[in-house]
């Protein structure tokens, strides 16, 4: 992948992992804005972008997510998520075909706009054909997860194993069902971390390593 031309980083991550803190923090140090699903999600709700609502837009014009996001002032890096404060995402397994193909234009629209990077969606999936990409995986141990949703989320290891299970579970079955892969296989990715001996700083600073050798 080449920092000079435009590019889109996609981010899957394990809850408990910190993979969202990791890929805040690349964008923050490569100066693009990053996305998650609570930020497509609530532009899809907010904004009513249906996949009708969105071929609409694409017949007006060319690249109708430049548009739609200047008409929005959408800010740059993790500023964005601002616009949708007090929004909670929809869970994997009530997404609907419908809402899978608004997701997937969304996603499309933004890496031909811009240098972004991109958290979750099957986005290593939805943008595997773009022409300068880098899918990454984040990784930890199960202990290592059930630990980090205890000090983050203040909930017994009890309660934590049980959200990371459902998670875990939830989110496979959704992978499979859109993509016809496990979100698991390796092969669907360019660089993979195990974090469990690794700070969120340390793992940024090894993909910027990786992206400027």
């Amino acid at each position: 992948m080449k920092l000079s031309e435009q590019f889109v980083i996609t981010i899957n991550r394990e809850l408990g992992s910190g993979g969202r803190t990791i890929g805040e923090k690349l964008a923050g140090k490569l100066g693009v804005p990053f996305y998650d699903k609570v930020l497509i999600q609530g532009l899809q709700e907010k904004y009513e972008l249906t996949t009708e609502e969105i071929e609409r837009l694409k017949g007006q014009q060319h690249n109708w997510w430049a548009d739609f996001k200047r008409s929005l002032k959408i800010m740059p890096s993790y500023a964005a998520p601002q616009l949708i404060s007090g929004k909670t995402s929809i869970p994997d397994f009530l997404i609907t075909d419908d809402i899978f193909q608004s997701e997937t234009e969304i996603l499309k629209g933004i890496a031909a706009d811009e240098s972004c990077v991109i958290a979750g969606r099957s986005g290593f999936f939805v943008l595997r054909d773009h022409p300068n990409h880098l899918s990454i995986l984040i990784q930890a141990r199960k202990e290592h997860r059930i630990n980090r949703l205890v000090e983050k989320r203040g909930i017994s290891p009890k309660e934590a194993q049980k959200i990371i299970e459902e998670v875990d579970t939830g989110r496979e079955n959704y992978v499979k069902k859109y993509t016809g892969t496990s979100r698991y296989d390796t092969r669907n990715y360019d660089l993979v971390f195990n974090v469990d001996n690794h700070n969120e700083d340390e793992i940024v600073d090894l993909i910027l390593r990786y992206l400027k050798k």
